[in-house]
């Protein structure tokens, strides 16, 4: 099992100014952390690489498609280059030292056109994640989608729906990223959900249900710890929640109010709780 923490909860684009947060993140027990991506000619790939390696921390990439892209448009020259801001992200994440980008890459976080997704937007995600494995395998990086809560995005909202979508693209390197604070929301039983996921899994993101400390609320974390156990799942516990204050970031995410004393202490106290967790399962 691997622990690591997303860096939102300092920055919406980490780079070189955060590099002097790495040790004190080494220093709190974690593994690895997981960086921002959103355009790949401003990612800081080879410092990100050097910093994290220089502290021992592996890489993952969280990634949401900006304005203007769209893998499901009807609009064949957004779905060309939005394609090819999926290649450009790919190879950028590798260059970074990363083997998996994970993030609702469909389209924009917020997009709501008010009406259920329609048979031609599935066939046009479908297609389009077909059109980059070539990608995929030339870079050893592996892309895990993550289906949102209904007030994110109207296009990928359950588990069951996440794993129809990875059977029709049928890839060994893309399925699914599963995260418990939207599982909290949209499935009936987080951690049959999860059980469900689990043929297409690729990473975890373990949040309350609140984005606070894990652990801190009602996300029912026996069970989830249960499931992770049973399914001899070793990949990522990644904590992911925002800063309170850091403009558009923050906003995307509905964080109005400081949902703890401090950002930090959703990282320091999330992960000793993920660990003795998975620690008191394992000893039953």
């Amino acid at each position: 099992m691997k622990y690591g923490i997303n860096t939102f909860i300092w920055t919406a684009e980490f780079g070189p100014a955060h590099f002097h947060l790495l040790p004190e993140i080494k220093a709190h027990g974690f593994d690895g952390i997981e960086v921002a991506l959103f355009r790949p000619a401003e990612f800081a790939a080879a410092a990100i690489r050097r910093a994290a390696e220089a502290e021992g921390l592996e890489r993952t990439v969280a990634s949401a498609l900006i304005r203007g892209l769209s893998l499901i448009s009807d609009d064949a020259d957004v779905r060309r280059r939005t394609v090819e801001h999926l290649r450009d992200s790919i190879r950028a994440v590798a260059d970074a030292g990363a083997r998996l980008i994970i993030g609702p890459l469909y389209c924009p976080v917020g997009e709501l056109p008010g009406r259920r997704r329609t048979a031609d937007e599935w066939r046009r995600a479908v297609e389009g994640y077909q059109s980059i494995t070539d990608t995929l395998v030339q870079n050893d990086v592996t892309l895990a989608l993550e289906p949102l809560n209904r007030f994110e995005t109207y296009f990928l909202n359950t588990a069951a729906d996440g794993v129809k979508l990875c059977d029709a693209v049928n890839h060994p390197l893309i399925g699914l990223l599963f995260d418990t604070f939207h599982a909290n929301i949209e499935e009936k039983n987080v951690a049959d959900a999860l059980r469900l996921a689990a043929p297409h899994l690729k990473h975890l993101h373990t949040c309350e249900n609140d984005r606070g400390i894990p652990g801190s609320g009602h996300v029912d974390w026996p069970s989830v710890f249960q499931a992770i156990h049973d399914l001899k799942y070793d990949g990522w516990l990644m904590i992911e929640s925002f800063g309170f204050a850091l403009g558009d970031l923050s906003s995307a995410a509905a964080i109005w109010r400081d949902i703890e004393k401090t950002p930090e202490s959703i990282a320091w106290e999330g992960i000793t709780f993920l660990r003795r967790g998975v620690q008191r399962t394992r000893q039953k």
